[in-house]
């Protein structure tokens, strides 16, 4: 019985020692997108692209946007945080 139990807490420990660097790396981007109609910037974690529209929200307003002409930019979590902060 205590050879299964110290296998199961490897095992269980072997996971974490995996998933854990995982997780991490897929805490998410930030993305800055501008309105190219009308150059005012959005900032967002997740966009949703279809049929050459963007929907989004703003993270910084709340509002939920949709466009139709955009232009997405990967940023620094400091330059999101910023940007949503005003």
């Amino acid at each position: 019985m205590e050879k299964s139990m110290t296998s199961r807490c490897f095992t269980v420990w072997a996971v974490w020692v995996i998933a854990l660097p995982l997780l991490a790396a897929c805490g998410g981007s930030y993305y800055q997108v501008t309105d190219t109609s009308s150059g005012k910037s959005y900032y967002t974690r997740d966009i949703d692209r279809d049929d050459g529209r963007a929907r989004f929200k703003d993270n910084a307003s709340g509002d939920k946007v949709n466009l139709d002409s955009f232009e997405v930019r990967k940023i620094t979590e400091q330059q999101y945080r910023n940007a949503v902060r005003k």
